[in-house]
């Protein structure tokens, strides 16, 4: 989708002509009250566009086409006034490939007990109509979000809003492009592999290798004017070290790293990437692991996955778009080690240098330390700790033959004490449900040490996302019985080996 374009959903309202045009009439007037009312909620992340009422097979397939081919629309809501029959419904749901939400509304909230009378039921039919719509989404097997409630409910608007948040996740999904400098993973490394043309079939990624001469040519080529406003940038936006400020012995260091960020900006900018991977054992012609840059570019909205993870980088560029106007950021990170003292569990979450900023609770210190992993310069990079509060994080597997999504909701909490000889970011949490529990039940379903971690996504979101893919999904969260847990990933095994 153009990026000068605003996103949007359709509302479509399924009805019949067996109620006479007067009841049309009502069924029209009252979903685009509905319709309008969404739209100016200020709750959801899209525009909301009202269609007429569909009555019949052709028309209701004549939309779902409409709506494959117009690029702003990022999906549909479906909502049924009367009885709306559903085989009529069966061509243009199998044609259609936005994501679907039907939501089970009804016009007015409360029964009039004194006043109904059968005009008023057969207006007003969402509680069965739904179902029979419902029934043919059951049978069509079709990914959908199923939505209850009364329309002006807030619990119906944010149920609303993180849908149509993944909607515009899958949106992005589809034009996505990935590129990975160096084009490879660390060495001997599983999980951070992965097919990446059932990517591209599953998830409408374009995952591709770049040589480093060809991202160093153009670092090199970076105009020397940009270099000292970017520098002025980093004064103002962080507590920058002694020996990186201006005067200091090392601020050549940091007009380095300024001109890998301009020209890896560049790099993905001209290419219309909108996530990257590097690795540290490939730096051919770099000065410096460019931690910084991988910082900031992840700040302005880019994925990144280190060691050439691609799935990790993909994950964090769409979960930054569905975030997208939230408070709170999205990064990449990993486990990186433990707090085992009983009862007092925690995992530190870290990496060499990439720990995106968007998380962090203050201003971030902008340092230069050694590196005793990639054999360069000693890089520059942003120090600083993540928020206290709720978080999820996410990996993306290759099962062989299928892709795995996995979620484990977090609690976020302070570092016990300060780490004034870690000079790197990092975020503190107890996984859900408990530190073990959590931690048997990632590794049961095959989680990664990489991460996308998020403080402004939920599970639930996420969830929406998956089905939208049509990928496995598990969840991890204060409900994960490990016992249910084996039976439910022994059980997707057998499913997803029938459906292939």
């Amino acid at each position: 989708m153009d990026k000068t374009l605003q996103p949007e959903v359709w509302l479509l309202t399924g009805s019949q002509h067996l109620y006479g045009a007067a009841t049309l009439t009502r069924v029209a007037e009252h979903s685009l009250e509905i319709a309008k009312y969404l739209d100016g909620s200020g709750k959801l992340p899209v525009r909301v566009v009202w269609k007429p009422t569909l009555t019949g097979p052709d028309q209701i397939l004549d939309t779902c086409l409409e709506a494959n081919a117009t690029p702003q629309c990022v999906g549909v809501i479906t909502w049924m006034h009367t009885f709306s029959p559903a085989k009529m419904w069966i061509a243009g749901l199998t044609k259609l490939d936005k994501p679907l939400a039907h939501l089970h509304t009804q016009f007015n909230r409360d029964l009039p007990y004194g006043q109904i009378d059968m005009d008023f039921m057969n207006l007003n039919q969402s509680a069965h109509g739904d179902r029979e719509f419902g029934f043919i989404g059951a049978r069509l097997r079709l990914n959908r979000t199923i939505v209850v409630g009364h329309w002006q409910d807030p619990e119906v608007l944010d149920r609303l809003d993180g849908w149509a948040r993944a909607a515009c996740g899958m949106a992005e999904s589809r034009r996505l492009k990935v590129a990975r400098f160096g084009g490879m993973n660390m060495r001997e490394v599983a999980v951070t592999g992965g097919d990446r043309v059932e990517a591209q079939i599953k998830f409408g990624w374009s995952v591709n290798g770049y040589a480093m001469g060809d991202l160093v040519k153009r670092i090199e080529a970076v105009d020397e004017t940009l270099i000292g406003p970017l520098l002025d940038e980093y004064d103002e936006c962080y507590q920058v070290a002694p020996e990186l400020r201006k005067g200091g012995d090392r601020r050549a260091s940091l007009a380095k790293a300024a001109r890998q960020e301009l020209g890896m900006r560049a790099f993905l900018e001209e290419g219309r990437f909108g996530a990257f991977t590097t690795t540290f054992e490939d730096l051919y012609g770099m000065d410096q692991l460019p931690g910084l840059a991988c910082q900031r570019l992840m700040a302005s909205g880019y994925g990144f996955g280190a060691e050439g993870d691609w799935k990790t980088s993909a994950m964090v560029r769409l979960m930054k778009v569905m975030a997208k106007g939230r408070p709170g950021g999205v990064s990449f990170i990993e486990d990186y080690t433990y707090h085992l003292a009983k009862g007092e569990e925690r995992v530190l979450g870290s990496h060499m240098l990439e720990v995106c900023p968007s998380i962090a609770e203050a201003k971030p210190t902008l340092e230069i330390h050694p590196l005793g992993i990639g054999g360069k310069a000693d890089p520059c990079r942003l120090v600083f700790a993540a928020a206290p509060g709720d978080g999820v994080n996410v990996t993306l597997v290759d099962m062989g033959g299928r892709m795995r999504l996995i979620a484990n909701s977090l609690d976020v909490v302070k570092p016990a004490e300060a780490m004034p000889k870690l000079p790197v970011a990092c975020a503190v949490w107890i996984p859900q449900p408990s530190f073990k529990v959590g931690c048997q039940a990632w590794i049961l379903a095959g989680g990664a040490h990489h991460s996308a971690f998020t403080q402004n996504l939920s599970s639930e979101l996420l969830e929406d996302w998956a089905g939208m893919a049509g990928v496995e999904f598990i969840r991890i969260d204060r409900g994960t019985d490990l016992h249910a847990l084996k039976n439910e990933l022994r059980w997707n095994d057998a499913a997803y080996r029938i459906n292939a």
